[in-house]
């Protein structure tokens, strides 16, 4: 079994919020839009319904991101606007605006149905901009919101995901340009589960 960890060390506080406000939950799952199967939901939206949380994890995001701009990393370039992907990341993309103050602006979902971006919000084409999320899997949301923005003159080249599957997601945007700060990866949270009792072996192993 792994060694225990503190329950607050880093940003493993979150996957216990996560975990006690049933935002993660075992079972068998059909994952968004695909047809895969999972043994694990995560659902980081019932953050909404915890307003000192959601602000808590807003602080947590921008630290992240000053922490890397600080070190130069390339995956957190300098933006002038944060972007969320509707609509998992909406709301963390709006308390991440009004902790750091940076204008907020969303892509509409129907943004390629009636071949056009559609986005909300006061922009300047040539703006860099931060896409944020909730939760990723492949990808596939950050770069289809990353390409709205982009087809609107915006300039795109990170993205902040609270969580990620470890499915492949960062691997696949780097390949189109775009770096990704993560605050939680899928199986951080399953060892740290597991090395504190939270969820039972069997449970870990599936």
């Amino acid at each position: 079994m792994p060694p225990r960890r503190s329950l607050t060390a880093g940003n493993l506080w979150i996957a216990k919020a996560l975990l006690d406000l049933r935002g993660v939950e075992f079972g068998d799952f059909t994952l968004g839009r695909t047809t895969r199967h999972s043994p694990i939901y995560i659902n980081p939206r019932v953050l909404i319904s915890r307003p000192l949380l959601l602000r808590r994890v807003a602080r947590i995001m921008l630290e992240e991101v000053r922490a890397k701009q600080l070190m130069a990393r390339p995956e957190c370039a300098s933006f002038q606007v944060v972007a969320g992907v509707p609509f998992g990341g909406l709301h963390l993309a709006t308390a991440f605006s009004l902790h750091s103050r940076v204008p907020l602006i969303y892509a509409r979902p129907d943004s390629h149905e009636n071949g056009g971006a559609r986005i909300e919000g006061i922009y300047r084409p040539g703006q860099r901009v931060l896409v944020v999320d909730d939760l990723m899997t492949t990808g596939g949301s950050v770069l289809q919101t990353a390409r709205v923005l982009e087809s609107a003159g915006l300039e795109v080249r990170n993205a902040l995901v609270l969580v990620d599957r470890d499915q492949g997601g960062i691997e696949r945007l780097k390949l189109h340009g775009y770096g990704v700060i993560r605050l939680l990866s899928l199986k951080v949270m399953l060892t740290f589960y597991m090395a504190n009792g939270l969820i039972t072996e069997d449970q870990y192993q599936r």
